[in-house]
């Protein structure tokens, strides 16, 4: 039997059904840059889920997602908020700062989300000419600590953020792992509560590569195509990023993979129950776990079955399930940990 990893759901493979979307997509010649069959497929599929009324753009990266539609609504003298654990901030080596030059304000958080209640506090630099003016909220769903907004939730930070004049983003790298934790689709955590802008992920979830940026207003995205170029994300062969969204969009195949991995971090997450030197620090709500652990028990696991430390001070770790994850698989995991940590 294969191993998995449960370090990370980047380490995971592609779905097979994604393989031979792409094989499709290349049994012939067709003209590059996005003027083909498949990307315009891939884009009515988007719209028949998300609304007529978007635009969506595919590009490489998550990282490339995330600056290329921040910076289509955000200038050079604003402020974008995030927690203090957002990939933006904590993983992406200064992509936002680097390409649009703003000002990124860190929200202190402990369960990975941020709340209006704790924005208030920065308006009142609005319209001050010294100071970074406020434009952007973007939030990660799921989080960085694998909690999950609720459609209520996101819809209370849209309102504050429309009520003073700044847009929504979401970095949505794991948002089907977040629409197959609430069962609910994709419209109703993100049109339908106001977000403005969405990264869309599949690479975490079964794709080989290739994000989405989406927006919810046309007006927002008019200067995108130039943007996406100049921030080097133009693939001159987009049909092998359009085509792989046209297979993950059809017949509910990120709902079963996200379902999936989802369903494996609450296994996980019981069978870890048997262990009376494992604290489990977040809620389980999609496919991550983060746990406290003997720090001295770390790394001989690590060397026997890799995974990374989240916090080396307190000893938690993050164990990960991804779309591929077997019951067998947490069952052989947990055998490893049985054998260092009882």
């Amino acid at each position: 039997m294969p191993k998995r990893s449960f370090a990370s759901d980047n380490n995971s493979g592609v779905d097979k059904k994604i393989l031979k979307a792409i094989e499709k997509a290349n049994q012939s010649d067709h003209i590059a840059y996005g003027d083909d069959p498949f990307t315009e497929r891939a884009i009515k599929k988007f719209k028949n889920i998300l609304g007529n009324n978007i635009d969506v753009y595919f590009v490489l990266t998550g990282t490339g997602a995330n600056v290329i539609g921040l910076k289509n609504v955000v200038r050079s003298f604003n402020t974008i908020f995030c927690s203090d654990l957002a990939h933006i901030n904590v993983d992406e080596t200064g992509a936002v700062e680097n390409n649009i030059g703003c000002n990124l304000q860190t929200v202190p958080t402990e369960d990975g989300k941020i709340y209006p209640e704790q924005l208030k506090k920065f308006m009142h630099v609005k319209g001050v000419q010294h100071h970074s003016q406020p434009k952007a909220i973007s939030i990660s769903q799921t989080t960085e600590l694998g909690t999950v907004y609720t459609p209520e939730e996101i819809k209370n930070l849209a309102d504050f953020a429309h009520e003073n004049d700044m847009y929504l983003h979401i970095d949505g790298a794991r948002i089907s792992n977040a629409a197959a934790s609430l069962n609910c689709n994709f419209k109703k955590i993100t049109r339908d509560a106001g977000v403005d802008i969405l990264s869309f992920g599949g690479t975490k979830n079964g794709m080989l590569c290739g994000e989405a940026v989406i927006f919810f207003d046309k007006e927002l995205s008019k200067n995108c195509k130039y943007i996406r170029k100049e921030s080097l994300n133009l693939f001159s062969k987009m049909r092998y990023l359009s085509t792989q969204f046209i297979e993950f969009l059809s017949h509910d195949l990120w709902y079963k993979n996200a379902k999936n991995a989802n369903e494996m971090a609450q296994y996980l997450k019981k069978k870890l129950s048997e262990f009376d030197d494992i604290e489990i620090v977040q809620e389980v709500q999609a496919n991550a776990i983060f746990a406290k652990i003997p720090k001295n028990k770390i790394k001989p696991l690590q060397k026997e079955h890799f995974f990374y430390i989240w916090d080396e001070e307190k000893g938690v770790v993050r164990w990960m399930c991804s779309f591929e994850t077997t019951e067998e698989n947490v069952d052989n995991f947990v055998k490893i940990l049985k054998r260092h940590l009882n």
